[in-house]
């Protein structure tokens, strides 16, 4: 099972997966700061290991800690799938980062909270800025910006339409919608990724989005 779930370095966030992390839980059978202390200097251990690509050690910390980063990322998330995205991404960073831990600023379980706190509030910024950003889409295409949060079917539908819809635009605008859209980076980000004038990006993605808007009228 835990070759399955680390199979090429993936984590896959598979049910499976998850259940074994559950049942392997840690905590419930901790009992002392003896034992606390005792699995720190032990997820240490691991974490040399795992710098030393030790798919065994890593095995041992995904089934020590997985449930429960699922878990944080899911109270964050509020959606399995996105929680499921974002403990995946934390696991192959601890696979590919475990050097840079350093010892000396905090237990290894307080650093992969830190790790997937802080990709699951990225997640949720990404995600919010995408929902503006279809809002506005709608916005310009039916003048009443339709409610995207509430409506996770209807939103995906869209969203479906839109990705196929910015496919046919020239290159310099899909590049900065799609970075907006697909990315949910801020018009000032794109700018910087793309070292290219604030008012040039928003002039690109506003010319896109005016022939989004013929593309998609009638189909939206």
């Amino acid at each position: 099972m835990a070759q399955a779930c680390i199979n090429n370095t993936h984590w896959h966030g598979s049910d499976d997966c998850r259940a074994r992390g559950a049942v392997v839980s840690t905590f419930a059978s901790l009992n002392s700061v003896t034992e606390l202390s005792h699995l720190a200097d032990e997820d240490v251990r691991l974490l040399q290991q795992i710098a030393r690509e030790d798919r065994q050690a890593f095995g041992l910390f995904y089934d020590r800690y997985s449930n429960v980063l699922f878990s944080t990322a899911l109270r964050i998330l509020n959606d399995r799938t996105d929680a499921a995205d974002v403990t995946q991404d934390v696991f192959l960073q601890i696979w590919n980062k475990s050097a840079t831990y350093n010892p000396a600023l905090g237990k290894p379980f307080h650093w992969a909270m830190t790790l997937i706190r802080n990709k699951a509030i990225d997640r949720l910024r990404s995600r919010k800025r995408r929902y503006e950003f279809m809002e506005e889409l709608a916005g310009e295409l039916s003048g009443n910006a339709f409610n995207l949060v509430d409506n996770d079917v209807f939103s995906h539908e869209k969203a479906s339409l839109i990705r196929i819809a910015v496919e046919t635009l020239p290159l310099e605008q899909r590049q900065a919608i799609e970075m907006a859209f697909l990315g949910g980076m801020t018009q000032e980000q794109i700018a910087q990724q793309l070292q290219q004038p604030l008012g040039t990006i928003k002039a690109r993605i506003r010319r896109g989005m005016l022939k989004l808007r013929e593309h998609l009228k009638g189909v939206l």
